[in-house]
């Protein structure tokens, strides 16, 4: 299961992992940036592109989750304001009293609204740029553990506490309804009363999947409000031909009643007498909109204002996830470069390392104290061991086995600029001081790797048993030799 790391193991590497990590990145990028002229090579072409990001300094993190937790805030108070949110959190935890569901399945805790390292918004997830199958991986591996680790949720999770948290809820909401409805909405009463709903549904740390279905059922109500619309400016505008300045001008704010389509048809335009043959299906419109208020007790205008607050806060929380993923995308790299022949290509390790550091944006915290960097470095490095685990091959090759092959590497190329020539394993042994049947097993341990490049050629060509006194220039042939030697060849084997 994904953990983020304690505060205390944090501390620790505060000061190693992300200086030395910045470092090999700046150099890796310094070098990439000097060189002359267009490369094709997708990797150069990603790191020069990333090296026009600044790096952040403390004060530029903290500036950019402050947004994040603005941008997340403004979506929660947004949710909050939706009636059918609330009714719905509320028959969810009747059904958990009922015993028909778990509390894990509704929430994962509450916020302490008088400690100040929980004040951090609940919603972490809201603006990421994950895909849902990523958001869900936490959860999906919970659920493979077991019943047992279920029950322990269950126990973390007080039930008093959440008893006196929920019946807090609904007496607020039920003093935000009943003042709504008796001085309305834009009351400055219902307003102060909104608010104070707004702040108990905060204090709930929701589980990813039920506060994404509060937000979707608000999507949904305001895609059959722009379904009505539309259909209704459909049959005005390009059917009956009448001005879209004029229907904008008699529609908006009047949404729900039919005194602007009267108004319309008594305007004695030559469009006026075309909407009597639409009088119908308009009016049928109307009544699905009027359907949508009663459902909602909601008026059109307050749908729309709440969908558009609640739009603005996940652009402005994707927006500063954006800049803090881009500003540490080096940070990935100079992680990845470490994990190189385990089985996964670079630029494979680079974006499953992207994912962890997404993953680290989403959970980070800025007044635990610790900078990012050495936050997300548990992240990124959990992400790309994870992803090699599972993606790459099916023997696993040992970590000091995968540092011997790559000094082998390091060394033969090394040996071919000096010599003109790829070495024998004899010369790479007697240069690596290992003996020289310890060098033919690395080699052949090396051969189930990914496909080596063009100046390996001859070192494959020796594994496979061939004198090392060929041409370069029958390398091709003995790479794709004809089917007849090649039959010739496992049958000398097989003999």
């Amino acid at each position: 299961m994904e953990e983020a790391p304690d505060a205390d193991d944090l501390m620790l590497a505060e000061n190693t992992a992300d200086e030395d990590a910045a470092e090999a990145a700046a150099q890796v990028l310094s070098s990439v940036e000097s060189e002359i002229g267009r490369t094709t090579d997708p990797v150069r072409m990603y790191m020069r592109e990333m090296g026009t990001v600044e790096l952040l300094t403390r004060e530029g993190e903290i500036d950019i989750a402050k947004r994040i937790e603005d941008g997340i805030n403004q979506v929660q108070c947004s949710v909050a304001e939706y009636p059918e949110a609330i009714t719905y959190l509320l028959e969810q935890y009747d059904r958990v009293e009922a015993e028909e569901a778990r509390l894990s399945d509704l929430i994962t805790g509450f916020v302490d609204p008088n400690a100040e390292e929980d004040l951090a918004p609940t919603a972490t997830h809201v603006g990421s740029e994950l895909s849902q199958e990523d958001l869900d991986d936490d959860e999906d591996e919970d659920e493979e553990d077991g019943d047992d680790d279920s029950a322990d949720d269950d126990n973390s999770i007080d039930p008093e506490l959440a008893r006196e948290k929920f019946a807090e809820l609904r007496a607020q909401y039920v003093v935000t309804r009943d003042t709504i409805k008796a001085k309305g909405r834009s009351h400055a009463a219902a307003q102060e009363e909104i608010l104070k709903l707004s702040e108990v549904f905060k204090q709930f740390r929701l589980v990813p999947k039920q506060f994404d279905y509060l937000v979707n059922s608000m999507r949904v109500m305001m895609d059959r409000v722009r379904t009505q619309e539309r259909l209704i400016m459909k049959l005005c505008v390009e059917q009956c031909k009448m001005p879209k300045k004029n229907f904008i001008t008699l529609f908006t704010g009047n949404e729900t009643s039919d005194t602007w389509f009267n108004a319309a048809i008594a305007m004695n335009k030559p469009w006026s007498e075309k909407l009597h043959d639409v009088s119908e299906e308009v009016h049928r419109a109307l009544q699905k909109l009027q359907q949508i208020e009663e459902e909602t007790g909601l008026t059109i205008e307050q749908v729309k204002d709440i969908n558009r607050r609640m739009s603005i806060g996940e652009a402005k929380a994707r927006r500063a996830k954006k800049e803090m993923v881009e500003a540490n995308l080096r940070l990935v790299i100079s992680i990845a470069k470490k994990y190189t022949n385990r089985g996964l290509q670079f630029l494979d390790l680079i974006q499953e390392g992207n994912i962890g550091l997404m993953k680290a944006v989403d959970k980070f915290e800025y007044r635990r104290g610790y900078k990012f960097s050495t936050y997300a470095t548990w992240w990124i490095r959990q992400a790309i061991t994870r992803s090699i685990a599972d993606q790459a091959r099916t023997i696993r090759i040992p970590v000091h086995m995968i540092e011997t092959i790559n000094k082998l590497n390091r060394i033969s190329r090394q040996m071919l600029q000096e010599m003109g020539r790829e070495p024998t394993p004899e010369e790479l042994a007697e240069r690596m001081l290992m003996p020289e049947d310890k060098i033919r097993k690395v080699l052949k341990i090396a051969k189930s790797q990914s496909p080596w490049k063009r100046r390996s050629v001859m070192m494959k060509i020796r594994i496979w048993g061939i004198s090392s006194r060929i041409p370069p220039s029958s390398c091709r042939w003995i790479l794709r030799p004809p089917k007849a030697c090649v039959r010739q060849r496992t049958t000398c084997w097989l003999a």
